[in-house]
C-alpha cells in the first residue's frame, strides 16, 4: 500500500502562485511515476502535470508555461512530488489530487483545495 499527503493549497489572488508538495509512505519501492490531477465542481478529473522515473513531464495544455512540475527519488522510485503554479487564473480552481502509479496501480491521496480569486 501507499500512502499520499498533500499539502499547500489555499486562497490566492489571480497572478499568484502557489506550490503543492505529496509525499508518498508505505510501499514506494516501485512506483514509477507521480503526477497531479484537479477536478473542478460538476466536472471530470483532469490531468495537470505528471513525471516519470525517468524525469520525463507530461502537462496538460491549459498549464504549460505556468506550472512546474518536478519530484524527488529514493532508491530508485518516486517518493515526493512538487507542482510549482505560477501566474494563477480563476479557472485553476479545483480540488487538486497527487497520484502515484506503483506495478500499473494508481494511487490517490486524499485533495487539496486551491482557489483562485478574480
Amino acid at each position: 500500500q501507499v500512502q499520499l499527503v498533500e499539502s499547500g493549497g489555499g486562497l490566492v489572488q489571480a497572478g499568484g502562485s502557489l506550490r503543492l508538495s505529496c509525499a508518498a509512505s508505505g510501499s514506494t519501492s516501485g512506483i514509477s511515476g507521480m503526477g497531479w490531477y484537479r477536478q473542478a465542481p460538476g466536472k471530470q478529473r483532469d490531468l495537470v502535470a505528471f513525471i516519470s522515473i525517468g524525469g520525463t513531464t507530461n502537462y496538460a495544455d491549459s498549464v504549460k508555461g505556468r506550472f512546474t512540475i518536478s519530484s524527488i527519488s529514493r532508491d530508485n522510485a518516486k517518493t515526493t512530488v512538487f507542482l510549482q503554479m505560477n501566474s494563477l487564473k480563476p479557472k485553476d480552481t479545483a480540488v487538486y489530487y497527487c497520484s502515484a502509479n506503483r506495478w500499473s496501480y494508481d494511487y490517490w491521496g486524499q485533495g487539496t483545495q486551491v482557489t483562485v480569486a478574480t
